[in-house]
């Protein structure tokens, strides 16, 4: 299973944001800067985890966002789960028109992987995961 860059980078914007000090606003461009990578699929990414309730977004001169919830009620899994679009793994999940589907149990036993996949992840916090970065943003 691979999960899209939009999930990678909503997961390294979450990282950063836990790993501020007193809950201090960062901006886009700063993340941006950090990790290298597009402003544009960032802040994509800050909007959806807004809509989700994880990041508070203040807008404005001086503005920029930070976590909405403390990091050891931000379940990985449910992350992942709230900012995949599609977790079929194989072209059956999308659609019915498979000729085994009436006898087949590689979908069942496909499915069933993805949930575990999904629950192992819940067993982390961003708590768990951001104390990890912590030091190699010190570094920066």
């Amino acid at each position: 299973m691979n999960l899209t860059l939009f999930t990678d980078y909503a997961l390294r914007v979450l990282i950063y944001t836990a790993n501020q000090p007193d809950g201090r606003l960062v901006q886009v461009d700063e993340i941006a800067r950090v990790y290298g990578i597009s402003r544009n699929h960032l802040t994509k990414a800050v909007h959806r985890l807004g809509q989700m309730g994880y990041l508070e977004t203040v807008r404005g001169r001086g503005g920029g966002m930070r976590l909405a919830m403390p990091p050891n009620d931000i379940r990985i899994g449910d992350v992942v789960r709230a900012m995949e679009d599609d977790f079929a793994v194989v072209g059956c999940f999308a659609n019915d028109s498979c000729v085994l589907l009436p006898g087949c149990k590689l979908r069942r036993a496909l499915g069933e992987a993805v949930d575990a996949f999904l629950e192992t992840l819940n067993q982390y916090t961003l708590a768990d995961i951001a104390v990890s970065a912590a030091a190699a943003f010190r570094a920066t």
